[in-house]
């Protein structure tokens, strides 16, 4: 005896498609969905059957609904928040941070180079000439903002969903400030520049669609970036002992020495 074959229902038809979205990143964590009547006529169907599939996401995490309408779900929020805890106060964390992004980095502005689409080409080509224009006019906020969305636009042409998604947590960390102040090392003299051209040579590369030497910029990018945010540190280490020093007459009884 056959089995009878039974319809899959609309709403999870929707349901997968919207999942496939954002794990593929084409919906990221913290963006509004439109509205309701809107995205049911994007897709084709009834707002029942939308309705039913978002509260199916919902149940599974990867969307919010409140007054302000459907967002994408930090989803990665529980894994990120403790995380950012334990490495807060580890002198480990920013080296290791480092190292690992060196290797993948690298390996995805080289898979990058390989697989990228046209449209991601054009996101690059235009996060860059942003990038150059924010850079001439000294906007440092905008320009590290370009910054940000140059490494997740590389990430997402690498069109590799577990790398993106890894990407983005310590992404988020970096927001944070766990392993370095992003502004402290756009201060830095010299250093802006220098990123700048890093970073074209990483979007260029990518753009001519040579693997090599967009994985030998990237890494090359990172390597600068870990010893300059070194060089910060050990300066800062410097200077709060020389301050230290300075107000040593406020911890030692008068001396001889002082008379």
């Amino acid at each position: 005896m056959t089995t009878p074959i039974r319809p899959v229902p609309l709403a999870d038809i929707i349901a997968d498609r919207i999942r496939n979205m954002i794990l593929e990143g084409v919906l990221r964590p913290g963006e509004r969905l439109t509205a309701e009547r809107e995205l049911a006529e994007k897709f084709g169907v009834s707002r029942p059957s939308l309705r039913a599939a978002l509260e199916r996401l919902e149940q599974q995490g990867l969307l919010v609904t409140g007054k302000s309408g459907t967002i994408v779900a930090q989803f990665l929020g529980s894994l990120v928040d403790p995380l950012a805890e334990l490495l807060a106060d580890d002198e480990r964390a920013s080296a290791d941070y480092f190292e690992f992004r060196q290797s993948i980095e690298a390996h995805a502005s080289g898979l990058a180079a390989l697989r990228a689409t046209e449209p991601d080409r054009e996101a690059i080509r235009d996060c860059l000439e942003r990038m150059k224009a924010t850079h001439a006019a000294e906007d440092f906020t905008a320009e590290a903002a370009c910054d940000v969305e140059l490494h997740g636009l590389v990430y997402e042409a690498a069109h590799n969903v577990l790398l993106l998604h890894i990407m983005r947590v310590l992404a988020d960390l970096m927001r944070r400030g766990t392993f370095y102040n992003r502004e402290t090392l756009f201060r830095r003299h010299g250093v802006r520049a220098a990123l700048l051209k890093q970073h074209l040579a990483i979007g260029e590369a990518i753009l001519a669609g040579n693997p090599n030497e967009a994985e030998m910029a990237a890494s090359q990018h990172i390597d600068f970036t870990h010893t300059t945010i070194e060089e910060i540190r050990r300066d800062e280490l410097r200077m709060a002992t020389s301050l230290r020093r300075i107000d040593r007459h406020d911890l030692v009884a008068d001396s001889p020495a002082r008379r």
